[in-house]
């Protein structure tokens, strides 16, 4: 799931940091449907969602489909299988793994119940990988977990992702279908008669616009599937952003950009036009899915409706609506005996992107055996106690500056209520007795509480801020854990 904007930019040298800023200053052309827009609207207001990355590469404990993409990365090497110096060898090995993919403790309701404790609200699923396998059953390949190659066909819930859908849509969050543009099984990406070079197709597309032509179909006809025999869809996710329409001004461009910037002026990759015709797609899908919201992911244009920083938060809010995906623990696919992060970890996380205005997209990564780790539902519990008391300040909240002041970050809402959320410092188990800010101040008559307490707080001026008491006896029995939250409530707008 590596973003091409990251990854096109690394070099001998190691990560350009130019890949960051251009990813941040990302062109965002804004969407026209009225039904989008209300889509995007209420999603930006539930904040919280599940990402899972799941798939027969899960037996290795590996990253997910990398290690068969013949680039030269330190986070993709082959280190499994008989004979990881042989590439060829490597890939047939890899794709043999369908063969022993036999998740039978897939219990998808649980993972449903698990999420909707924790406060997630909306689920994305990988559907389809780089690699090509299929965790639905589409009709237009075998390589996917319902094919009598796959030892886990005759089970009840094979169609793992419909099986997915259907459990998280029953605790009421919405859902997504992640999808791989590129398709390494595919023969009409890679066609069998040249070798792959890098992760792009490996042939011309203009050379053998046949060739090309059956690829586009075959994504178009695997989306649509999904987009018609999988319920309601909320989100389709599309991961793969070098898959795109590309002019020969922007890839020239493009080169003189990265080699400017290069030591090297070595490239792991190359840029080529691959016209997936998204416009046609998106208007596909949306007849079949009305308001359906669309990322492709790190291509500019209208079909992607909100951006996707990956595994970083940025520094500042951002003009447009954003998405940081964020691994909980191991890497984004299944990592045996991963280190989750900790519940504060994870709370002080999730209050920051909500600061600036982003959502938070947790990956989780399912074993081998169909089944999380217990470290990520550790995690989940301790967002779920968390958000219990403090929801109030997260969902259906939006940035007010300056954001943060040290480590109070600060959301508002419709109503006219401010919430000043305390993030508890390293070693830190209560509020302090004082609470100081800086930057706004309440009207005069304003109601001061903490999120899980009825008690009336005392607060006074301070400057140009205020500073409220915390008394004791709460200090002695606070509601929660790792951040409390001061609620400013609506008695009168607050005033800078």
């Amino acid at each position: 799931m590596k973003n091409i904007i990251l990854l096109a930019l690394l070099l001998f040298t190691g990560r350009s940091l130019l890949a960051q800023a251009i990813y941040e200053d990302e062109r965002y052309v804004p969407e026209t449907d009225p039904l989008v827009l209300e889509k995007l609207e209420q999603w930006h207001n539930i904040k919280f969602g599940l990402l899972m990355h799941w798939g027969s590469y899960s037996q290795w404990g590996i990253v997910e489909s990398w290690s068969i993409c013949p680039e030269d990365y330190d986070w993709c090497q082959r280190k499994k299988g008989k004979n990881p110096q042989n590439y060829n060898a490597y890939k047939k090995e890899y794709e043999e793994l369908q063969r022993t993919f036999n998740p039978i403790s897939f219990n998808p309701s649980k993972w449903a119940k698990a999420a909707k404790e924790a406060g997630i609200k909306y689920v994305i699923f990988t559907t389809k990988h780089h690699d090509g396998f299929c965790m639905f059953d589409s009709k237009y390949t075998d390589y996917k977990v319902t094919s009598e190659n796959c030892p886990f066909h005759t089970n009840p819930k094979a169609n793992i992702a419909k099986e997915i859908f259907e459990a998280f849509r029953t605790e009421g969050l919405w859902t997504g279908a992640y999808f791989s543009k590129p398709d390494w099984h595919s023969e009409f990406y890679w066609n069998p008669y040249f070798p792959p070079l890098d992760r792009n197709v490996n042939y011309d597309p203009d050379a053998y616009p046949e060739k090309w032509n059956k690829f586009v179909e075959f994504t178009h006809n695997q989306i649509i599937e999904l987009m018609t025999d999988y319920g309601k869809m909320d989100i389709l996710w599309l991961d793969g952003g070098w898959v795109a329409k590309t002019s020969k001004e922007d890839i020239d461009n493009w080169y003189k950009k990265v080699l400017t910037n290069s030591k090297s002026g070595f490239l792991k990759h190359s840029i080529i036009n691959q016209d997936i015709k998204m416009d046609e797609l998106v208007h596909k899908v949306r007849k079949k899915q009305p308001g359906l919201i669309v990322v492709d992911r790190a291509v500019h244009g209208k079909n992607q409706n909100y951006l996707t920083p990956e595994n970083r938060v940025p520094e500042k809010t951002l003009p447009y609506p954003w998405e940081s995906c964020i691994i909980s623990g191991g890497g984004w696919s299944y990592t045996p005996d991963a280190k989750y992060m900790s519940g504060r970890e994870g709370i002080h996380l999730l209050i920051d992107i909500v600061a600036k205005g982003g959502n938070l997209l947790l990956n989780i990564a399912p074993g081998p055996d169909g089944k999380w780790q217990e470290g990520a539902y550790r995690l989940l519990e301790a967002y779920g106690k968390w958000l219990d008391i403090n929801g109030e300040a997260i969902y259906n909240n939006k940035p007010i500056e300056p954001f943060k002041e040290d480590n109070i970050c600060m959301t508002q809402n419709d109503n006219g209520n401010v919430f000043f959320i305390y993030m508890a410092k390293e070693g830190e188990e209560k509020i302090p007795a004082e609470i100081h800010i800086n930057s706004l101040q309440p009207a005069p008559l304003a109601r001061i509480t903490l999120l899980g307490s009825k008690r009336r707080l005392k607060w006074q001026k301070e400057g140009n801020g205020f500073v409220v008491s915390i008394p004791d006896e709460l200090r002695k029995d606070l509601p929660c854990n790792h951040a409390w939250t001061i609620k400013v409530s609506k008695l009168k707008s607050m005033v800078r």
